[in-house]
């Protein structure tokens, strides 16, 4: 068994070699084999440079952008590369803590889930009020709208099977992957488990990227896909929905 660890990255070249050093040593279920596939999504910084020195090693997968296309797209372009079992974004920087792995797979491998989201609510450190409030209101909206029954919907740690992620028709480019993810799943019926994880928050001057048109647009995702007719863009191969269970129900 393999769990593919996909981390898209631009310009966090004075994170970066903490971050995939942790990666490296964090203790994974006994059995599974690591497989780290890196997407640089058009850094300018430097952190091309240690990317590429890692794949020459063969330490890591790796894919080159050539422009910054944002966060959704390098977690398409990772997810074609990965072979895992099992899929976990990792983001490039400091905030969330790879130690946190066995904790988000160990659902998955015990076949109580199939999607599981690390919850860092209520022990955020160092959260600014304003990023509190969006992720209180996106995940409200999940809530309302899907009846998601999670506390973290904008949560960057997210383990998959690998084949339910892949079946999803995502249309994310930059932040909206979580809504789109979170919206597709609950709508094919999916229950989303939670795990309780670290969480150390950072601000825009250290070099956090999400802003607050970020925020509107992650919640008109869920507004969208909640009302788009039901075939539409939620699996890759359209007919394949009738096949799956669309009930709403948790």
């Amino acid at each position: 068994m393999k769990i593919s660890i996909l981390i898209p990255v631009y310009n966090e070249f004075r994170t970066f070699p903490q971050v995939i050093a942790r990666v490296f040593r964090a203790p994974l279920p006994q059995g599974f084999d690591r497989e780290i596939v890196v997407v640089d999504d058009g850094s300018t910084d430097g952190t091309s440079q240690a990317i590429a020195e890692l794949a020459r090693a063969g330490r890591i997968v790796a894919h080159r952008s050539a422009a910054n296309l944002g966060k959704g797209m390098a977690i398409r372009a990772g997810l074609a590369l990965a072979s895992g079992d099992i899929i976990v974004i990792q983001d490039g920087d400091l905030e969330y803590d790879p130690d946190d792995y066995a904790r988000l797979v160990e659902p998955i491998l015990a076949g109580h889930a199939e999607v599981v989201y690390g919850s860092r609510f209520p022990g955020a450190r160092n959260m600014a009020l304003r990023n509190r409030i969006a992720n209180a209101i996106l995940t409200a909206a999940a809530n309302l709208l899907y009846r998601a029954r999670i506390s973290d919907e904008a949560t960057a740690y997210k383990a998959f099977r690998a084949p339910l992620l892949r079946s999803l028709d995502l249309q994310c480019q930059r932040f909206e992957f979580c809504p789109e993810v979170t919206a597709k799943l609950r709508r094919l019926g999916y229950r989303i488990h939670e795990v309780p994880i670290r969480y150390n928050a950072r601000g825009i001057a250290d070099g956090k990227k999400i802003r607050a048109r970020d925020g509107f647009e992650a919640l008109w995702t869920l507004i969208r896909y909640r009302f788009s007719p039901r075939k539409i863009r939620l699996l890759k191969i359209p007919h394949a929905c009738a096949q799956m269970n669309t009930n709403l129900s948790a």
